[in-house]
């Protein structure tokens, strides 16, 4: 790779994270293991639609796992895989930047 090329791995790293959402649900899970609906809550603009597009693409990606519990009624759950918390720190970075830069 020379100096003026862009490091595909970096170009895939935004592409991911580049979806709409993504980071957003991340910053969610991030608390911990949770329900759908307690997702959907949290991110009030997301519709269920999307929601459930981009809790396939991050299981797809391996950063999110679904469990399901076999209660009754049976319980899902998403969480983080070790993939997906490694880059919260990333994400608390870029709310520090927003925090400072961005002015809804």
């Amino acid at each position: 790779m020379n100096s003026t090329q862009l490091c595909p791995k970096f170009e895939e790293a935004f592409e991911l994270l580049g979806k709409r959402w993504v980071g957003v649900i991340i910053r969610v899970l991030e608390k911990g293991p949770s329900r759908f609906n307690v997702i959907a809550e949290q991110i009030p603009h997301i519709s269920k639609k999307m929601l459930t597009e981009r809790l396939k693409y991050l299981e797809e990606q391996g950063m999110v796992v679904r469990e399901v519990f076999p209660e009754t009624p049976v319980r899902i759950e998403y969480r983080l895989t070790q993939k997906g918390s490694a880059i919260t720190s990333a994400l608390a970075e870029v709310q520090k930047w927003a925090d400072d830069w961005v002015h809804v």
